[in-house]
């Protein structure tokens, strides 16, 4: 008997039809003999009308009651899915992130899972129940009620497959697997079979939307196998696992883009230690994420400091930045909302030489100017307009060859 921790997003819970698909599912794998929790998000649209409602109430809806307000989607699916599957005969329980417990730090909208207890689903398993878990929410040890940010309810389904030690973490959702890159700007997109926990998390944290990366962080540190899968269909998905040598054959496994983007500039910032530290750290403070980061040569002890958010964060980051840039001597901040960025990501880019020079160089034929990069072992990222972001995923995806039968053989 296998442990299964199964999880479904928003579009595979969107109607009651769906939610009885799922019951199905969740049905078919404990017939098999598995031992079964079916982690859920909330139904398709219902967090960002949750979001909506908590914006025409506030100009900045953040803390404690913002995620009391948005934390109440899973609530309803989770206990629509345990009926639904008592309803079919099975014994069933819903058990909301409090109920766990799924403990998490005091960082509302973006809470971090401290600890799990997994007595209580343990011991709903051993009567022979489908434990039904509300994904995206946990409990601070104030006993307030917390969210882990958007794509939570995947990094909830491999914590508790973490907690609970289970054999395989299925991640269903409304498409089929991790592919080389959108198909929907890609025709000839290829679905991969195997990804490495390395590539998935570059991908993640880089704009594809297949799961959420602090999933991927749980599933690598624990060495939890990852399935990815459509909730409509029956065809294999792709498996996060471990790197292997056969990974490293292609130099480029995917192209993922994100258009959640915005630029900040702080031009003419004093050049002198301890500058760059006074002007991140209130942004910090406000729990306010800062990825891409360039700063120029400095010209008459000053410099130009440049840096990304997310749309989200844009306007709170920039209010900040410009107090805190008055309060430093900076000349003057600017933004940019019309951005995105473009990577590349491989394994096998640690053993392949010419990988950054022939991105640039394609991306320099089709005219596409590059704001900043950066670069990791695995992967490259440009920042380009956003008006140039399909065109930059196409023609990145055609050079390096992604779009041929092989690459599913190779990986």
């Amino acid at each position: 008997m296998a442990l299964v921790v199964q999880k479904y997003g928003g579009t595979s819970v969107a109607n009651i039809e769906r939610i009885r698909h799922v019951a199905g599912r969740a049905v078919n794998s404990y017939n098999a003999g598995n031992s079964l929790v079916v982690v859920l998000s909330a139904m398709s649209g219902e967090t960002n009308k949750l979001v909506g409602l908590a914006h025409d109430a506030s100009e900045f809806p953040i803390g404690r009651e913002y995620d009391v307000i948005i934390s109440t989607g899973e609530q309803v699916t989770v206990g629509l899915l345990a009926l639904a599957l008592k309803e079919m005969g099975y014994k069933a329980k819903s058990l909301l992130g409090h109920q766990v417990p799924i403990v998490t730090d005091s960082q509302f909208g973006s809470a971090r899972i401290e600890g799990i207890d997994g007595a209580r689903i343990m011991a709903e398993i051993e009567k022979g129940t489908i434990v039904v878990v509300a994904g995206f929410q946990g409990v601070d040890t104030d006993g307030n009620i917390t969210t882990l940010g958007r794509g939570g309810s995947d990094t909830t389904a491999v914590a508790l497959a973490a907690a609970l030690k289970a054999d395989l973490c299925e991640i269903y959702t409304d498409v089929e697997g991790v592919y080389t890159t959108d198909p929907n700007i890609c025709q000839d997109a290829r679905k991969l079979n195997r990804v490495s926990y390395d590539e998935m998390l570059e991908m993640a944290s880089l704009g594809a939307k297949v799961l959420q990366t602090r999933s991927v962080e749980f599933a690598k540190k624990y060495n939890i196998p990852v399935m990815v899968r459509s909730s409509f269909n029956d065809a294999p998905g792709t498996l996060v696992c471990k790197e292997d040598r056969e990974m490293e054959k292609v130099a480029v496994s995917g192209v993922t883009y994100n258009k959640d983007e915005a630029k900040i500039s702080v031009l003419r910032v004093p050049d002198r230690p301890g500058i760059a530290a006074r002007l991140f750290r209130p942004l910090t403070e406000a729990g306010i994420n800062v990825d891409m980061i360039v700063q120029n040569i400095s010209h008459d002890a000053h410099t130009d400091l440049t840096f990304t958010v997310t749309k989200t964060d844009f306007k709170r980051a920039f209010k900040i930045i410009k107090e805190t840039a008055g309060e430093i001597g900076a000349m003057d901040v600017i933004g940019d909302t019309n951005i995105a960025k473009v990577s590349i990501v491989g394994a096998g880019m640690r053993s392949h030489a010419g990988i950054a020079s022939k991105m640039f160089e394609v991306l320099s034929k089709e005219g596409i100017n590059i704001q900043m990069i950066s670069t990791s072992e695995i992967k490259i990222s440009c920042v380009v307009d956003i008006k140039y972001t399909e065109l930059a995923v196409r023609v990145l995806h055609d050079a390096f060859g992604l779009g041929r039968e092989e690459i599913l053989e190779e990986r």
